[in-house]
């Protein structure tokens, strides 16, 4: 053999080496998150499909429901003989049903808890040995990132049940589309589909997640959203005592802070870090505690950057957020701000949230609209139910006077944006057929607090007229013994059942009146 040719056989070997111990490296890593075929068939024996009819409220006539609708998901059984699943699933049901793994019966369910916030719930079965052959799932801990994963579940109504592999790509906060909460979320690679709701993403045999969401838009392919075993946990926390509180709030807004020249300002050193306290609300855990201008530099221990991010570990970073919604309702959180360049502590005890911060309540499930009916007007409070009404496409195609509602902060003096949404003609009301979505502000000249308020005002008038005005100075008149003689005869004409919602006056208030 020639010189030459020992060189390159030497090359030859080399790279052979190089490429057989990468291959190895390779299988070796991938084998702590391989699941064997025996370990998946235990796996499939504790993934159901859930059943699912629903009758949403229709918000635009909120006497009345929509049409029922039958839809699926899929769930995970875990301990407690509980069963693991998205709250989209479950929300609104009025009847649910679970399907065990290659068993063709179906049985009945129902709700035991439920977090729309978080977009989780658990539902029981009570057909006694339902869950002999389904052995609960434990809960893990979230894996590193490019770990291999597997999605469990029932995607586009499938019988049979489907897994799919993934790797987690990344977790940060995320828009949870269900409930509109900014909480941690994982992104996995894995595809995910309508019915894959509610299913178990598994790592090392064990339920790291809960598949949520793909992602949507068009803009993406095979990109998906779980609940990671932060938010499950903390869903299993406050469902302990069947009592929902939900995520705690603190009650006040920041922006971020990484100007120069802002940060100077405010009082921060070039190596300091923060985010500016821009809103403190009233009522809340931060009244009277933080000022507006102070700023946060750490939460719970943890730095904050000048982009509201603190760091977890080495390999998750995210929005500062999460440090509170970690905490369940009565937990102390310590923060240290600093305020006109003075640094100091200060804690703050978590407490639940205000129905809302915003004029506009957040979206509801499971609940009745509310509604009241004075004169064939018919006037409800604003909320997403109402703005979603119009369609996938509402932003674009909801009122913008409505849409301009979502941007204001509530305050003790208004808490709720009243809407007078249509009118239901009547010789009451000549002259105002046409009116649609107007925002009304006050009742013969006061200002409207909240919707209860609204209708207490209108039940107990002693005015012979009632005058409706909105922001722009816009006026409807009403006479109101005429819209008192006239109730019966306008409900019966529309086929409606009350003149307003159940439990919307409560019975002290309807005694008193009555008397």
């Amino acid at each position: 053999m020639t010189a030459a040719g020992l060189v390159a056989t030497r090359r030859w070997l080399l790279l052979s080496a190089v490429l057989v111990a990468s291959s190895l490296l390779i299988l070796t890593g991938g084998a702590a998150n391989a699941q064997t075929s025996d370990e998946i068939r235990e796996i499939e024996d504790s993934i159901v499909k859930i059943y699912t009819t629903t009758a949403d409220p229709d918000y635009f006539t909120p006497w009345r429901l929509m049409n029922p609708n039958q839809s699926s998901g899929s769930g995970a059984v875990i301990e407690g003989n509980r069963i693991l699943t998205n709250a989209h699933v479950v929300a609104n049901a009025s009847y649910v049903q679970v399907q065990k793994n290659s068993d063709p019966r179906r049985y009945l369910a129902r709700v035991e808890f439920v977090s729309h916030s978080s977009d989780l719930a658990l539902i029981q079965v009570e057909e006694p040995g339902f869950f002999d052959d389904a052995p609960p799932l434990e809960i893990g801990d979230l894996p590193d990132p490019n770990t291999e994963v597997l999605v469990f579940g029932y995607p586009i109504g499938g019988r049979t049940l489907s897994v799919t592999k993934g790797v987690l790509s990344r977790v940060e906060q995320q828009v949870y589309a269900h409930s509109g909460e900014f909480l941690l979320a994982g992104q996995i690679d894995a595809a995910i589909n309508p019915g894959n709701s509610g299913g178990p993403v598994i790592a090392d045999g064990e339920i790291v997640g809960v598949v949520m969401q793909s992602a949507g838009g068009g803009r993406t392919e095979a990109l998906g959203y779980f609940v990671p075993t932060d938010i499950v946990r903390h869903m299993l926390t406050d469902a302990s005592d069947g009592q929902f509180d939900g995520f705690p709030d603190l009650g006040f807004r920041t922006q971020d802070l990484e100007s120069p020249a802002a940060k100077a300002r405010y009082g921060l050193a070039e190596d300091e870090t923060g985010v500016l306290v821009i809103k403190v609300f009233e009522d809340s855990p931060a009244d009277g505690l933080l000022q507006a201008n102070d700023v946060l530099l750490s939460i719970d221990g943890y730095e904050v950057a000048g982009d509201s991010s603190i760091r977890l570990n080495r390999d998750l970073q995210t929005n500062y957020k999460h440090a509170i919604d970690v905490k369940q309702i009565g937990d102390t959180v310590p923060l240290r701000i600093a305020r006109q360049g003075v640094a100091m502590d200060v804690d703050l005890t978590a407490q639940r949230r205000q129905q809302s911060y915003s004029l506009v309540r957040s979206e509801e499930f499971d609940a009745i609209p509310d509604y009241y009916i004075y004169g064939g007007i018919v006037f409800v409070p604003l909320n997403m139910n109402l703005i979603k009404r119009w369609g996938s496409d509402w932003t674009r195609t909801a009122p913008v006077n409505l849409l301009h509602a979502r941007s204001q902060w509530s305050s003790p003096e208004k808490r709720e944006v009243i809407v007078a949404l249509q009118v239901l003609a009547a010789d009451v009301n000549l002259g105002y057929h046409d009116v649609r979505n107007v925002i009304v502000e006050s009742v013969n000249g006061e200002p409207i607090r909240d919707f209860a308020e609204f209708a207490r005002l209108l039940r107990n008038n002693e005015e012979p007229y009632v005058v409706f005005e909105a922001e722009s100075g816009f006026q409807m008149v009403v006479d109101h013994q005429q819209a008192r003689d006239s109730e019966a005869e306008i409900l019966e004409r529309y086929r409606i059942p009350a003149s307003y919602s159940e439990g919307l006056f409560d019975q002290s208030a309807l005694a008193q009146h009555e008397e």
